[in-house]
């Protein structure tokens, strides 16, 4: 994933990514991997992170992949016998 400069973030840092680009985006970044089908198929039944389109394709702001991963993790713990 090639990532241009641009006036939204940081230099290395594109606002909206293709979905192609996402998985990369959050495994350099969260440290989670996660297939493009998967993608699809949560935009297809919900449960993935907002999206907005330009014409047929789907692009995703980081600022709602980064809200969608901290929505998904659980609050740090210290043992594994701590509620998630």
């Amino acid at each position: 994933m090639k990532l241009v400069s641009n006036n939204d973030g940081p230099a290395d840092q594109r606002p909206r990514l293709r979905r192609a680009d996402v998985p990369a985006y959050l495994a350099a970044k969260h440290g989670i991997d996660i297939a493009i089908s998967t993608l699809a198929k949560m935009a297809t039944v919900g449960g993935g992170p907002a999206m907005q389109y330009s014409g047929r394709i789907p692009l995703y702001h980081v600022r709602d992949l980064d809200a969608w991963v901290n929505e998904r993790l659980s609050k740090a713990v210290r043992s594994t016998s701590e509620g998630r």
